[in-house]
């Protein structure tokens, strides 16, 4: 059940009586109004926030090996929302380690937030959160000029997650205090402190499942399942269970959410997913190739609601892109990253910017989870290994001093990916450690003069505690860009909503789904510097950078 609501606090959701029972921690604490930007290039209205932005650029051509350089400026305009709407969560897969972990805000009179055991804190915090937990720097004092930090969730008006609705579907119909038992994430006393609370959001909607795109081993979960085999059917049920949801609680928006069991790569069939009209049809003729994750997508996006996939394999098919174009709806994906391979895009960056050629980048992981188990089938390991493998090529792509480059084809095209180190990455399930997931990493690399470093690291993390934080983050992000449009000022055009894959989302996810045809950005600095500096281009504020030019003049 969500929170009791009262008063309104302006930038923030309203506030709930019920949270004054515990301490509050700083992460779950609510700041209203807390920035205001005095400049001639934002106006505050009681609706609106409205920015200009000055977009700074370089266009460059190349000509016999010399690079001209030329910087362009577009004038743009951001128009925030600033009333935050009230937001439901559905998940699919509600009832595994990560659902079950994320219904505990839901729990009024503890508040547990993402479920941090009481042996870390007793203030209920969401630590772990990227927009409750970190802060960024808006500019300087000017009597001292100390740097002035503020949290994230400041910058704009976001909902907070303790204001969530949450609900959901799942193929296992375990309550969902059982569930969180059988998940074994929290220790025995969070579990009973919050049982009665997990108690009263009931059992988990009846989900699909089709045996051939997860592991064999999940049969004996699926025990709550929306009869037939009729697909057409099931996108209607489920559609019907996001409008039902939605009028229930009074709500302004849903956000669906992939958290289920790793699925198989769906293959790519001209006529079946590779437009809209055809992945449409697809699922009216119950095609084989109709996974049950593009299924739920499809709802989502047909209802006008965002969609995220938290798990790696390719829901977003080129169909499932376009009819999102379509439709105006906004996606986004793939795959929480929350532990080894964040660590990875910022080790791997670190190597490459310092001029270091890591030669080969050796994975090993092992958990005891039930999404380990999924993942010991080869078909699901291999989508998870596709997402792991590919975060440090745009690192490599960008220093061609250190790899060669491809070979071009007839027509200009690159031939391959060029030269790069060796990635492998193995995964095991070993199920006495339970959610404790253990990862271990060998970069091995050339040095000056043809010598060799080494470095090892082992990492040991609650893979769920890791991931339930990513999980919000990216719902209050999502609702919050449904609520920003924007227009280029020499147009003068109507404000426009943003484009339908949310790219912005990238810093939380491990194979960053962006618009056909542009570059993946895997680089972790440069996808949190774009999540900061958009948000600051909304309230009119040109992105800081690390210059700090009055510390080095007189």
């Amino acid at each position: 059940m969500a929170p009791t609501l009262t008063n309104t606090s302006g930038y923030n959701t309203p506030e709930s009586e019920l949270e004054s029972v515990l301490p509050i921690h700083p992460t779950a604490a609510r700041r209203p109004h807390a920035i205001t930007v005095q400049s001639e290039n934002t106006l505050y209205s009681d609706e609106h926030i409205t920015a200009k932005f000055f977009n700074r650029g370089s266009e460059v051509t190349v000509a016999d090996g010399h690079f001209n350089v030329k910087p362009t400026v577009q004038e743009f305009e951001f128009q925030t929302k600033r009333a935050v709407s009230k937001t439901g969560l559905m998940m699919i897969g509600i009832g595994g380690n990560n659902g079950s972990t994320c219904a505990l805000p839901s729990s009024p009179t503890v508040t547990t937030s993402s479920g941090a055991p009481r042996r870390a804190s007793n203030s209920p915090n969401y630590i772990g959160s990227v927009l409750r937990a970190s802060t960024v720097r808006i500019g300087t004092e000017p009597a001292t000029g100390n740097e002035v930090h503020v949290p994230v969730s400041d910058v704009l008006p976001m909902v907070h997650p303790n204001d969530l609705v949450l609900g959901g579907w799942d193929i296992s119909g375990v309550p969902m205090e059982k569930a969180m038992q059988r998940s074994k994430v929290l220790d025995y006393d969070l579990q009973r402190q919050v049982a009665p609370h997990m108690a009263a959001l009931g059992k988990p909607l009846p989900s699909i499942y089709y045996p051939d795109f997860i592991a064999a081993n999940q049969e004996t979960r699926a025990d709550n399942l929306i009869p037939g085999a009729d697909k057409q059917a099931h996108l209607e049920h489920i559609r019907a269970d996001i409008r039902k949801f939605k009028q229930d609680n009074g709500l302004d928006r849903i956000v669906v959410f992939w958290t289920a069991n790793t699925e198989r790569y769906s293959d790519i069939i001209p006529g079946v997913n590779d437009t809209a009209d055809n992945l449409l049809n697809a699922i009216k003729t119950s095609h084989e190739e109709v996974s049950p994750s593009t299924l739920f997508a499809v709802a989502a996006i047909l209802e006008g609601e965002p969609f995220i996939n938290g798990a790696p394999q390719n829901t977003f098919v080129p169909g499932a892109i376009q009819l999102a174009e379509r439709q105006k709806s906004f996606i986004g994906g793939d795959d929480l990253k929350s532990g080894q391979t964040k660590l990875k895009s910022v080790l791997a960056e670190f190597l490459v910017n310092a001029g270091i050629k890591p030669l080969s980048i050796a994975s090993y992981n092992h958990l005891g989870n039930n999404d380990g188990r999924n993942l010991s089938a080869e078909r699901q390991f291999r989508s998870k290994e596709i997402s792991k493998s590919s975060v440090v090529d745009d690192m490599v792509d960008a220093n061609r001093l250190l790899y060669k480059a491809p070979e071009v084809g007839a027509k200009g095209v690159p031939i391959g990916k060029g030269e790069h180190p060796d990635h492998i990455v193995v995964i095991k399930y070993v199920p006495a450690v339970g959610d404790s997931k253990r990862a271990i990493d060998e970069y091995y690399s050339e040095i000056f003069c043809g010598g060799r470093s080494t470095i090892n690291i082992f990492n040991e993390c609650e893979d769920s505690l890791l991931a339930t934080p990513l999980i919000l983050d990216l719902t209050i992000l999502a609702e919050l860009l449904t609520r920003v449009q924007y227009r280029k000022v020499s147009e003068q055009k109507d404000f426009a909503p943003l484009y339908s894959v949310l790219s912005l989302l990238s810093y939380m996810l491990k194979a960053p789904l962006v618009k056909p045809g542009t570059e993946v950005v895997n680089s972790l600095n440069r996808q949190r510097n774009a999540l900061e500096s958009f948000l600051k281009a909304c309230i009119g504020l040109e992105g800081n950078t690390d210059l700090l030019l009055e510390t080095r003049i007189w």
